[in-house]
């Protein structure tokens, strides 16, 4: 597989994000934890160097999985993970903290969880309002220093605030969702990501499963699956934003493609400095996104792709929306 570049950072250019493998979309009684073990090797053997995780997750579930994946191959990956969602002393996970110390008893917590000495890429997960960005980027640069932690990260921060944790400590990556039916990026994130070399972690790169193409109706989902409350699977928006899916379907259909790896081969089009990380628990979901690292799309589908009518709907509810850096 090719390589993407992350600031100093080379990783596999698909990476994998192990965010369901804690059962983000689906009840923990649904889970199959061997599962997600075999589909983190799979991965690695079709050369994924790049795994994504968070202490949020589960909480802390995901960093086990993937942690007990990684035993023995270490040195063929490069480990993600976040903080700042889980605080260590004043309200658990869900509450927004990076504060330095909050950092320290995270960092420490998911070390233990990942069975490693150091994290490859740490990211803060949101940014938190009521801690100066400077201290949180002051926090992982001595994590940095100690060898810890290798590089930083941001996670759907905005122009000001990548800037001035920049000025603190070089920023690696961002990652903010980035598809087919989210480009907001491209008009201020972007331009300023390659001015200051840091490089760009899409999540949800699949449009939270849509462009797959799998999904035809609300009803596809459980009761408990946290899209039945997103704005963009809603009513008229979800039957406006399956549009979107025919059009992928139907370039899919001309070069031998799955919607899902038409999906991704267009992200792989936009640099070299992209690295998506679609998440699947599943073998043959992993089989299937790392096969569009071999597809390439002419001028004339990309251009298509580009033309898409954007998505119907805000990406979040409003309560997720308000977590949002602005």
């Amino acid at each position: 597989m090719k390589n993407a570049r992350l600031g100093g950072l080379e990783v596999s250019r698909i990476g994998l994000g192990a965010m369901t493998m804690a059962g983000t979309y689906t009840s923990e009684g649904a889970l199959d934890h061997a599962e997600s073990i075999r589909t983190i090797h799979r991965a690695l053997d079709l050369g994924v160097t790049h795994i994504d995780t968070a202490e949020i997750y589960g909480p802390y579930l995901s960093e086990q999985i993937v942690g007990d994946a990684v035993r023995g191959r270490r040195d063929r990956v490069r480990i993600a993970t976040k903080f700042g969602l889980v605080s260590h002393s004043r309200g658990g996970p869900g509450t927004t903290d990076s504060r330095a110390a909050n950092i320290r008893t995270a960092v420490e917590g998911s070390l233990k969880r990942l069975g490693t000495e150091y994290i490859d890429l740490y990211y803060q997960h949101r940014v938190d309002p009521d801690t100066p960005i400077e201290e949180t980027a002051g926090a992982v640069a001595d994590l940095i220093t100690e060898g810890k932690v290798l590089h930083f990260g941001l996670s759907e921060a905005s122009v000001g605030t990548i800037r001035r944790a920049h000025a603190v400590q070089p920023v690696s990556a961002l990652q903010t969702e980035y598809s087919l039916w989210t480009r907001e990026v491209e008009a201020e994130i972007l331009p300023v990501l390659r001015e200051l070399g840091i490089g760009f972690v899409p999540y949800s790169p699949l449009g939270h499963g849509l462009l797959t193409g799998r999904i035809r109706s609300i009803d596809d989902f459980p009761d408990d699956d946290w899209r039945k409350s997103n704005p963009r699977f809603a009513g008229e928006n979800f039957q406006r934003n399956l549009r979107i899916v025919e059009e992928v379907r139907a370039i899919g259909a001309e070069i031998g493609a799955t919607p899902a790896q038409t999906a991704l081969a267009w992200i792989l089009t936009k640099g070299d400095d992209i690295a998506p990380i679609p998440g699947t628990r599943r073998v043959a979901r992993v089989e299937e996104n790392t096969a569009a690292d071999r597809i390439e799309l002419t001028q004339a589908q990309v251009d298509r792709l580009d033309s898409l009518e954007p998505a119907a709907g805000a990406r979040h509810d409003e309560v997720n929306m308000a977590s949002i850096d602005g």
